[in-house]
């Protein structure tokens, strides 16, 4: 059987608001997913970890990462910067400004797919 390869368009992706301050789109395959996160200046990503590996690429704007169960390790990851976080690392954000960051996981969110995610 051969796979079927697909065309997307963000602009034609439904945009899922998360929070009044978070937003996003996502494009999901058999084994990774990609997503566009539109965070408000001061949006919170509250302290959490998966399973799934983690690339945050920084399109526009800037989030200040705490890394680590006690957020000992602080980053300011700006646009034109990637930020790797392995799989059950924990970690939380705020957006310093106006926000796009582009995240991909592997495997896909299942949590982000069915709307168990807080």
């Amino acid at each position: 059987m051969t796979p079927t390869v697909r065309h997307f368009r963000w602009d034609d992706m439904p945009k899922e608001v998360v929070t009044d301050t978070i937003s996003r789109r996502l494009i999901t395959g058999d084994d990774m997913m990609l997503a566009h996160v539109y965070l408000d200046k001061g949006a919170i990503v509250p302290k959490h970890s998966h399973h799934n590996e983690q690339l945050t690429y920084i399109l526009e704007g800037a989030l200040h990462f705490w890394i680590g169960e006690d957020g000992d390790e602080e980053i300011i990851v700006g646009a034109g910067e990637v930020l790797h976080i392995p799989s059950n690392v924990p970690h939380r954000a705020q957006a310093l400004e106006n926000t796009l960051d582009v995240d991909i996981f592997s495997p896909p969110r299942e949590d982000w797919l069915n709307g168990t995610d807080s």
